[in-house]
């Protein structure tokens, strides 16, 4: 299907983000687009995404039972964050001292989503307290050793039900700590046996209801429920004041020689509700500007 994208579109962000395994053993992409591996409704699937002037192009190949055309579109929608009210987010703070500049230097900037709630959850548990590199590497080697492929050849990012059928020691034959390989199979059970319906979730809970359930579970902290809202569930008001990304950027933002702390983040960006996190997604990028 072919879908229109609003003039301020920025693909650039999108590709950036599945690319960040330099592998590409689960996401492959070329100039004009991506294919990204995942499971859909259990069976191996292959999304692609090709960019045009204006409007992307969508197709989602699934080795089994074929996909509703609404479906595939919500899919994308949701991947490449179409629906996020970034216009309005502009306008109400494009005259902001501080991060004026910053909207008008990236406008248009959105966060791009993690095909499911699940992957950005478990995503996030992989990521705690260690480098994106790190965490990129093990992602990949759990992707491995779950080893679910398309047919056309990508391998398939796991869902909760692959996840909940591995066992201890496999986890942490791809580098998880003991901690988490625990966080992460107690996370994926609970999914698997509908005691966490995250899909059903994405369009009837309040992030707030959420963020209680997903902090109840041992192992799951503020960082990484925040983070999994914003990459899985498109929740733009989390503060993200946690993550030494946005303290970097805000940080740079400030001309400060020294470290910009948690709470200090926190009060910066509370100005920004009910959009907290499309703010420190502009923190982001600016740390990553040279």
């Amino acid at each position: 299907m072919r879908l229109s994208l609003p003039a301020s579109f920025r693909p650039a962000d999108i590709l950036a983000f599945q690319a960040r395994d330099p592998q590409q053993l689960a996401e492959r992409i070329d100039a004009n687009g991506f294919a990204k591996g995942l499971l859909w409704h259990g069976a191996p699937a292959c999304l692609r995404v090709a960019f045009q002037p204006g409007q992307v192009d969508v197709e989602l190949e699934v080795d089994g039972p074929p996909a509703s055309a609404g479906a595939v579109a919500g899919l994308a929608r949701h991947v490449l964050g179409l629906d996020q009210p970034v216009d309005a987010f502009e306008a109400a703070h494009r005259h902001h001292p501080q991060l004026g500049p910053l909207l008008a230097h990236h406008a248009g900037l959105r966060v791009p989503q993690a095909a499911t709630p699940f992957e950005a959850l478990s995503w996030a548990v992989t990521g705690q307290q260690i480098s994106t590199a790190a965490a990129i590497s093990i992602r990949r080697r759990l992707i491995a050793c779950v080893g679910v492929r398309h047919s056309g050849g990508l391998a398939c990012y796991p869902d909760a039900a692959q996840f909940a059928a591995q066992d201890e020691a496999h986890l942490r034959s791809a580098g998880l700590s003991q901690a988490k390989a625990d966080t992460l199979l107690r996370l994926a059970r609970l999914v698997a046996d509908g005691k966490l319906p995250l899909e059903a979730w994405l369009t009837t809970t309040p992030a707030e209801e959420i963020r209680e359930r997903l902090l109840a579970i041992r192992g799951i902290g503020p960082w990484t429920v925040d983070y999994a809202l914003l990459r899985g569930f498109a929740h733009l008001d989390g503060s993200l004041h946690g993550d030494a990304a946005v303290r970097r950027g805000l940080q740079k933002l400030l001309g400060r020689e020294e470290k910009v702390g948690e709470a200090e983040t926190k009060t910066w960006l509370a100005d920004f509700a009910p959009w907290r996190a499309l703010a420190a997604a502009h923190l982001w990028a600016a740390a990553k500007d040279t």
